[in-house]
């Protein structure tokens, strides 16, 4: 049986950055919208019809827009045809609902917008939770208290709630219900992931994490390193799960590559938290590769943006990290001669392109320096009852000489700290 081509529908889609004038953090307004339709491009089914940037010089509470310009657009929106308007910033649970009554299409907020794309990308289970908890946290907040009269609340029979319980109220409950069950649901696979994560230590494989702002290329880059097949696309958020590969460096030395979630400037509270969990590779790593977009205008703010989430996440500043400057093959001549020349004048930063592979192999040997570590010898004594030690010594080929005593064993080991905190824990 052939297979249907079914038309999937599409929704037109109108994107609106609010620039706000007396924000003293405020983005430059063209390259925001740009990244707003990038992140509305993400998400699926969706027919991106025009953007705008809107100055807001002064907040109207419940509108956010003044009143000329919510008219204004309004008639656009009739106009184009427009079914949702995606606002590229906060939008309180009041504006939203007085903004769709008023313009007649569905209306989304930044960190809505984020979920939709979240919740399309996600594939671990892992991720797949983490996303509906956010997803709840957010629904919570738009719990407008939109009427108080006598048919917003419902009578019981006083098994749930009681009689006269709000409507709100019992929404509110159902969700933070649910939110129990999701967190307990979490925990079970945060614990398999931590075992996992411990099991993985006693392989005397060091961890490398890249990390990044959302379509920088790390996915790519994995994938080229690895000969995995990551989801890798010119899309923000492209990736949202960490996809561990084991990878052999050139030098013969194995180690664990970790690709993460893209970070993006302003990322909801709410998903910060609930990707906490799933950026702890960041953490456990040996070290990190940041690889940056170096062709884009944004370079630097979307760099800053990452070392703020990492100093958020709890990355201690003098972790071990190389800076990727990568996309070099989408810079002009001069551009990418300069960034070149720039990169091997500063240390631990290197230029490189995940497509054409440009860059990659003087990388590869830092990353192979930073990752070997000096050795030191040391004597130690093991009783004969602890013969699980003593064999995983000699099979991890660190016994260079052994003696039998009375007591047991003496053996002189040559190792590294990794090696020897590996032998600790075990």
């Amino acid at each position: 049986m052939g297979e249907e081509t079914l038309d999937q529908a599409v929704t037109p889609v109108w994107v609106l950055h609010p620039d706000f004038r007396n924000d003293r953090n405020r983005r430059d307004p063209d390259f925001a919208l740009e990244e707003a339709v990038s992140l509305a491009l993400a998400m699926p089914g969706v027919d991106v019809v025009g953007s705008d940037v809107v100055p807001v010089p002064k907040t109207r509470a419940g509108w956010l827009f003044g009143k000329g310009k919510t008219e204004e657009l309004k008639q656009l929106f009739k106009t184009v045809k427009v079914d949702l308007v995606l606002i590229d910033g906060p939008v309180t649970p009041v504006q939203q609902r007085n903004l769709e009554k008023e313009w007649g299409v569905k209306v989304l907020d930044r960190t809505g917008l984020i979920l939709e794309i979240f919740s399309d990308r996600a594939r671990t289970r892992e991720g797949v939770l983490q996303v509906e908890m956010a997803a709840l946290a957010y629904q919570r907040t738009r719990l407008v208290r939109a009427w108080t009269h006598l048919e917003r609340q419902r009578g019981g029979l006083g098994f749930v709630g009681g009689p006269g319980e709000t409507q709100i109220e019992a929404d509110r409950r159902a969700i933070d219900e649910q939110m129990v069950r999701l967190r307990r649901q979490l925990d079970k696979v945060v614990k398999t992931r931590a075992l996992h994560r411990k099991s993985r230590a006693k392989v005397p494989f060091p961890v490398v994490a890249l990390v990044g702002y959302t379509n920088a290329g790390k996915s790519t880059l994995f994938n080229r390193l690895t000969g995995a097949e990551v989801f890798a696309k010119d899309m923000l958020f492209a990736t949202l799960d960490p996809t561990m590969r084991s990878v052999e460096l050139p030098s013969g030395k194995q180690v664990i590559l970790s690709d993460t979630v893209g970070f993006i400037s302003e990322l909801p509270t709410q998903l910060v938290a609930a990707f906490r969990a799933t950026l702890e590779e960041v953490l456990d790593a040996d070290l990190i590769l940041h690889v940056r977009d170096i062709s884009s205008p944004l370079t630097e703010e979307q760099a800053d943006d990452v070392r703020q989430i990492m100093k958020d996440l709890g990355v201690p500043e003098d972790a071990p990290l190389i800076e990727v400057w990568n996309k070099i093959d989408q810079l002009d001549d001069n551009a990418k001669e300069g960034f070149t020349s720039k990169a091997e004048r500063e240390e631990n930063v290197f230029a490189t392109s995940a497509v054409t592979g440009e860059g990659l192999d003087a990388l590869l040997e830092e990353v192979s320096d930073k990752l070997t570590d000096p050795k030191t010898r040391r004597e130690i004594t093991l009783p004969f009852s602890d013969g699980r030690k003593r064999a995983w010594l000699f099979q991890e080929g660190l016994v260079e000489n052994e003696v039998q005593t009375e007591d047991g064993f003496v053996l002189s080991v040559y190792w590294t700290a990794r090696q020897e905190k590996n032998f600790r824990e075990l």
